[in-house]
Formats: structure tokens, C-alpha cells, sequence
């Protein structure tokens, strides 16, 4: 099939129009050229669009069908939805101006009847992103491997109690990063949708993670020899689809990591929802994420806090966002990672232009709030109160207790010393609270 002439009634790219621009598509506060902190605001921002949610989504729901539509949904021939499938793919990346996209095998290619059938159609899809990425702008920020969808992974991939499952999930995983590394992709993401239990009562949980552990080895090894030089990147969510995920949220992932020695390769992509789902908010799961050393990327979306699942909505909420930013700049920014819209148009949102609106918004606030977190950070607005509320331990007696110079003997002794009597200080949070507000 081929897809349709015009799918989009947009032609033009989208572009900065300033505060006071229309109503048509444009980009109010994304302005990619402005320079923040010696970058260029698309360099810092990094966005990238997902393949999974806006082309392969249907719009159902579990009390209903699809309500999309999509053209390339229609048909037998399964390649040929998908090349109409990235046909409208590369036209939405163009019309957004994005420099990357990110996708799994399976959104991209179809699966076929054998492991050997579903890696000559991801090979050959490939070769039409290669061919189609020769001529167009966008670059792609990360692949990965769906290995949650087909039944064969209903108890897991890496942790499947069968090897043979196992050892088919090391084949999928392997054509996807090569594919990856092949199109230039800069990271390679491992979420662990099934990785996880229902029940105690059939899990060996020391057994699931040793597997786990030895999985994702076997993925670094293979990123060594093939000369893939980006991270490869785990994605913490405490549940669904199981009850309890192995890779629930940023310290247990960090635990991981360092049981089966793998922080000097993989870091994390961390996404808001998750972090709602963990019982966290997304700013402690990133904070967390650079005070251990193993941030890497984000998937930008929001959940709805009155509801307990991952309902993927496109991210408006600027403070929230400022926040996170303030943390990212504070510590150099992206290296590798980005902001990837993990994010999906609501069920009733049909006509094919809310695509265009939902992530030109979401953009929006991002570089809103991106602006917000500079400038606070450009004023001192966050970083001199903490210095301040922290400084004892700059001195040189914190220097001498964190160094090592100090027993417990000599600390108590000093304790007791007469005239010793520390008092403390206020935290000022509502102050501080105020002030953010000053800058969103």
C-alpha cells in the first residue's frame, strides 16, 4: 500500500513565532537557534519523537477499539504498511523540524513467522530509514527491542524461566542494537516491561535477577564488539505491566547496577510517569539519577495523578518541568540523551493535525521551562541557598570529618566539650517555593 499524498494538512515546518504568534502551528517559546549557556536551545532540549505511540497506537483502549483510523493500519501486506507507516513517520519528524526519533523493532518492522523472518524485515526497513535519514534532518536518539508484546514473553524476557526464551530474546535484542549502531543511534534502551512477577508463589527472585544481571552483560559485551559507543540505558517503572518490576525506580536500579557491575555502561532513561507510579516525583528520580552518576536520558511525558497507570499524556507542566531542568543544567546537560516524547494523543484527539498540536505544545513547555531553569540557575536562585544551607561542610572541619580525619571518638569528645551547642537553621522551603514561582 502507499500511504496517503497528503496525511497531514500542515506542509511548512513548524516554526518560532514568538509569544504573540496565532493560532496556526508555531513554536512560542521554542526558539532552536537562541543561545543558552553557549548552546543552541536544540542542542540543549534534544527532542525526539517516538515511533511507538504516535504511528503504531490505534487509539483503543480496554473497553474499546480503535478509533484512529491510521491508513497504514489497513491492509495484508504487512511490509507495506510499514513503509507507508514511515512515509507519515518522516513527514510529522520534517513538519516538527526534531532532531531525533526513537523506536522499537517491532514498531517499525513487522513480526514474522521466525526470528530469522522478523530481522530481514527490520534490515529491510532499516535500509528505508537509512535511505530516507540521507536526505532529511532527523537522527536517531536511541532503538530498543518490544520484548513485552508477543505471549512468548508473558513471563518475562531475561528472567523467563525457560532459556530457550531467554536465548530467542538475546536475538531480537541483538539485531535491534545492531540496527541501532547501523542508523547512528546514540543510545540503546532495555525496558524491562515483563521483568518483573505476578506472584511470588512460582518466582525465584534470586535466580530472575541473576538472569537478569547476566542479560543485560551480554548486551555490553556485544555493544564492545560491534564498536557501538553509546550507553546502553535501563528504564526504571515500579509496575505494570506486572505487579512488581525488577527495575522499579532510580536507587533499586542503581542497586543493580552495582551488584552485577555494570555502572561503567548503562545508565538510566527516566521517564515523569514512572516516577509517579514509583511513589516518587520526577524530580527526585533525576536528582537521584546525577547525585549516583547514572543519568542518562529522559522520556518526557505526564501521568494523571488521580489515576494509578501509565496513561502517557504529552508534558505541560512547566514548574514541574523548570525543576528537572534546573537539575540536568546544573550538572552540564545532555550527553548522549534527550527529551523522547514517550507521550500519546488522548483517544479522542483523531484528526491527524493533534499530532502536530500535542507535540509543538509539549515543546513549548519544555523550552519554557528549560528558559525558567536557566535563569534561575544563571541567578543563583536554588544553587547559592544550598551552598549556603551546606556550607559547614566546606569548611575545614567538614572537610576533615567527610576525609576521614576524624574518629567517632574525637567527634563525640568534641560533643562533649563544654560550649558545644549547635543550633540549627530554618530549611526556608516555603521561601524557596516562592521563588521558583518568580521564574515559572
Amino acid at each position: 500500500m502507499n500511504a496517503p499524498a497528503k496525511f497531514f494538512d500542515a506542509s511548512a515546518p513548524v516554526a518560532f513565532g514568538g509569544k504573540d504568534a496565532g493560532n496556526t502551528p508555531a513554536f512560542r517559546w521554542y526558539d532552536k537557534d537562541r543561545l543558552v549557556h553557549g548552546r543552541r536551545l536544540e542542542d540543549h532540549l534534544r527532542f525526539a519523537v517516538c515511533y511507538w505511540h504516535s504511528f503504531c497506537w490505534p487509539g483503543g483502549d480496554p473497553f474499546g477499539g480503535e478509533t484512529f483510523l491510521r491508513p497504514w493500519h489497513q491492509g495484508a501486506d504487512a511490509m507495506a504498511q510499514a513503509r507507508a507507516k514511515a512515509d507519515v513517520a518522516f513527514e510529522l519528524f520534517r513538519l516538527l523540524d526534531v532532531p531525533f526519533f526513537t523506536f522499537h523493532d517491532v514498531d517499525a518492522a513487522p513480526e514474522g513467522t521466525s526470528l530469522s523472518e522478523s530481522v530481514a524485515n527490520l534490515n529491510a526497513i532499516a535500509d528505508l530509514f537509512e535511505a530516507k535519514m540521507a536526505s532529511a534532518k532527523v537522527r536517531l536518539l536511541w532503538g530498543t527491542a518490544n520484548l513485552f508484546t508477543h505471549r512468548r514473553y508473558m513471563a518475562g524476557a531475561a528472567t523467563n524461566p525457560d532459556p530457550e526464551i531467554f536465548t530467542y530474546a538475546a536475538g531480537q535484542v541483538r539485531a535491534a542494537l545492531e540496527v541501532t549502531h547501523r542508523l547512528g543511534g546514540q543510545n540503546y534502551v532495555l525496558w524491562g516491561g515483563r521483568e518483573g512477577y505476578e506472584t511470588l508463589l512460582n518466582t525465584d527472585l534470586k535466580r530472575e535477577l541473576d538472569q537478569l544481571g547476566r542479560f543485560i552483560s551480554l548486551v555490553v559485551e556485544h555493544k564492545h564488539k560491534i564498536g557501538f559507543k553509546g550507553p546502553i540505558l535501563i528504564e526504571p517503572k515500579p509496575k505494570e505491566p506486572t505487579k512488581h518490576q525488577y527495575d522499579f525506580d532510580v536507587a533499586t536500579c542503581y542497586g543493580f547496577l552495582e551488584r552485577y557491575d555494570l555502572l561503567n555502561d548503562v545508565k538510566l532513561n527516566i521517564e515523569q510517569n514512572h516516577a509517579i507510579l514509583a511513589g516518587h516525583s520526577f524530580h527526585h528520580e533525576v536528582a537521584l539519577a546525577e547525585a549516583l552518576g547514572i543519568f542518562g536520558s529522559l522520556d518526557v511525558n505526564r501521568g494523571d495523578d488521580l489515576l494509578g497507570w501509565d496513561t502517557d499524556q504529552f508534558a505541560m507542566n512547566v514548574p514541574e518541568l523548570a525543576l528537572v531542568f534546573h537539575e540536568i543544567l546544573n550538572r552540564g546537560g545532555f550527553t548522549s540523551g534527550g527529551l523522547n516524547f514517550d507521550a500519546k494523543i488522548r483517544r479522542q484527539s483523531i484528526d491527524p493535525d493533534d499530532l502536530i498540536h500535542a507535540h509543538v505544545g509539549s515543546m513549548d513547555a519544555c523550552a519554557r521551562a528549560f528558559l525558567a531553569a536557566a535563569d534561575m540557575l544563571d541567578a543563583g536562585a536554588l544553587t547559592a541557598p544550598l551552598a549556603q544551607r551546606y556550607e559547614g561542610w566546606a569548611a575545614p572541619e567538614g572537610r576533615a570529618i567527610l576525609g576521614g580525619q576524624r574518629s567517632l571518638a574525637e567527634l563525640a569528645d568534641r560533643a562533649l566539650s563544654p560550649g558545644f551547642d549547635p543550633r540549627p537553621r530554618s530549611g526556608r522551603q516555603e521561601y524557596l517555593e516562592s521563588l521558583v514561582n518568580r521564574y515559572v
